[in-house]
């Protein structure tokens, strides 16, 4: 579930990069350009984390039909008080 959930936050960043990446002035003078190069730095940063999370996120095991790993049978103890 995990791994979904990555995929789609790397999908909707890079919707809002292709989104806004032409509308930045990153050349620009001044609060403007730091704004557009300070947003592309922390979208790119997502983009990495959320890559790093699907390439090292651990993959769901699949055990074969004699895999299964055995269950501990309890002992049934009784005590007869009297």
């Amino acid at each position: 579930m995990k791994r979904n959930r990555y995929i789609l936050c790397m999908l909707l960043c890079g919707w809002m990069i292709y989104y806004a990446g032409p509308k930045l002035q990153v050349f620009e003078a001044g609060a403007e350009g730091i704004f557009a190069i300070t947003w592309l730095l922390f979208a790119l940063m997502v983009m990495a984390g959320n890559l790093t999370g699907v390439l090292y996120s651990s993959k769901p095991q699949k055990y074969d039909s004699g895999s299964y790993p055995k269950k501990r049978q309890k002992k049934k103890v009784r005590s007869f008080h009297g």
